[in-house]
């Protein structure tokens, strides 16, 4: 069992890092890597691209497993302090890094905790095993929150995108498989950002896949045929 999971973790990380380097002209590649495995596009409200399996239902799943978050910056991000030309440190890239995995973590268990849903610990016939992975994570304005930083003023805080899968937590079988872009609201007029604002941004959009899911739990339809 521990192999198993451990092989769709390692196949999830694969398609993770294979899209995080396509670009628009390669929507093919993409395309490949959410379907390898015989899943089938289907419309899902709110996201961009998403693949079930054909026939699948979540209608017998009453629980849910969260796995850790797996994130991954954008390739042309420069992580340098703000209002510096200095390079972030090794700590303070690791300390956005594990901050955004863990805010996109609680977040889906808070929202899935206020539809009903047990969060379990551990696989189980009726327990649906939630693999969350963010890529591209572009944050415009780090905050190391040192002594005497200058405030950086911008119109939007960033943007990242969500990979995940929705598999049988007992067999490993994936059930879906999506992908969504989320882009932090341009105002349109400069802004001072700080970290506040980019865990807020972070938020909202954990919040509205989380939602998503919730909803899609709660509808318990045949995804497949949809």
């Amino acid at each position: 069992m521990k192999y198993h999971r451990a092989f769709h973790r390692s196949a999830v990380l694969a398609v993770l890092l294979l899209a995080a380097s396509v670009s628009s002209a390669q929507k093919k590649e993409l395309v490949e890597a959410l379907s390898y495995d015989g899943l089938q596009e289907i419309k899902v409200k709110g996201i961009d691209m998403a693949y079930a399996l054909p026939g699948a239902t979540l209608s017998g799943y009453k629980q849910v497993m969260i796995d850790p978050v797996n994130v991954l910056f954008a390739k042309n991000w420069k992580p340098q302090e703000t209002g510096s030309r200095r390079d972030l440190s090794t700590n303070d890239v690791e300390r956005i890094r594990s901050n955004v995995a863990k805010l996109v973590h609680d977040t889906f268990i808070d929202e899935l905790k206020k539809g009903g849903y047990t969060v379990a610990a551990a696989p189980g016939p009726d327990v649906l095993e939630v693999r969350p992975g963010i890529i591209n994570l572009y944050v415009t304005a780090p905050d190391t929150m040192s002594a005497g930083r200058s405030r950086t003023y911008t119109t939007s805080a960033g943007e990242m995108t969500l990979v995940a899968e929705l598999a049988d937590s007992v067999t490993g079988q994936v059930i879906v498989r999506v992908l969504d872009r989320y882009r932090a609201r341009d105002t349109g007029n400069f802004r001072m950002s700080s970290s506040v604002d980019n865990a807020n941004e972070a938020r909202t959009a954990a919040l509205s896949w989380a939602k998503i899911l919730r909803d899609g739990l709660d509808k318990a339809k045949d995804i497949g045929s949809n």
